[in-house]
């Protein structure tokens, strides 16, 4: 028989995650959105029926993902009766003990990659950490990862939260300087692609060395004279100046710490 899901939240990993397993053949029951339009969409993609109202959340599912924004979570689950279902959040932050007080039967399935709805990503590649309170919901959460992904592992709260840590440095951080990188070369009338390679060279570098021992560039040497003409050409950009300083010191204060 198959799996009963409920998704509470219909953002970007919510989407993708519920498309994966559909695909998988898991039966996605119902949507909740707090807005029309959000649940709607998501809905239509899943075929399914959605609701934005947390009371009219259907009861008789097996498992109940939350993907919802932190501070809202409260909020909507205090208002649904899971009773012993097994109810499970995707957040990479917030520890297991966070739902202890909406059900018997609690987990945690969290994805680690970037999600954007209109955007497919090979699950099968992509690292699944899971938590549960007991070893029966454990066993059900890892084989319901195995069904998407080849990379399937226990992670407790504490051990998750620095990875989810790490994920915003690698991934939020480094995205929001490749949209300062594009603000600046777009200033001057230069295509973002030409940094592409770049780029490439940069994470590949990352991924088969240690990323310390593949970091170049001025900042490393603290090289004054470039840096001080780098900072002198932000001068219209006063809000990049002191990010671009901060950075460039804290790396050779990391490295100047590595050399003693």
């Amino acid at each position: 028989m198959s799996q009963r899901v409920v998704f509470i939240g219909a953002g970007n990993l919510a989407t993708r995650l519920a498309v994966e397993l559909k695909e998988q053949g898991i039966l996605i029951e119902q949507v909740y959105s707090r807005t029309e339009s959000s649940a709607e969409k998501l809905s239509q993609l899943l075929q399914t029926d959605y609701t934005t109202t947390p009371e009219q959340i259907v009861r008789d599912a097996d498992i109940y993902f939350v993907a919802l924004k932190d501070a809202v979570i409260d909020n909507v689950l205090s208002k649904v009766e899971f009773e012993d279902k097994l109810l499970v959040h995707c957040s990479g932050s917030l520890p297991l003990s966070v739902l202890n007080k909406y059900a018997q039967n609690t987990g945690v399935f969290y994805p680690l990659q970037t999600f954007t709805k209109h955007r497919a990503v090979d699950f099968k590649k992509v690292p699944i950490f899971v938590e549960a309170n007991s070893e029966v919901n454990e066993i059900i959460l890892l084989k319901l990862a195995e069904k998407i992904s080849e990379k399937v592992s226990i992670l407790e709260s504490e051990k998750r939260l620095f990875l989810h840590i790490a994920a915003v440095f690698a991934c939020n951080f480094v995205n929001h300087l490749y949209t300062i990188a594009s603000d600046l070369l777009k200033s001057n009338n230069i295509s973002f692609d030409i940094v592409h390679p770049l780029i490439r060279e940069t994470a590949l570098k990352a991924m088969s060395m240690e990323p310390q021992k593949a970091q170049t560039g001025p900042a490393v040497r603290f090289d004054r004279n470039i840096i001080s003409a780098h900072m002198d050409a932000l001068g219209t950009f006063p809000e990049f100046r002191g990010l671009y300083l901060e950075i460039s010191e804290n790396i050779y204060n990391y490295h100047k710490h590595l050399q003693q």
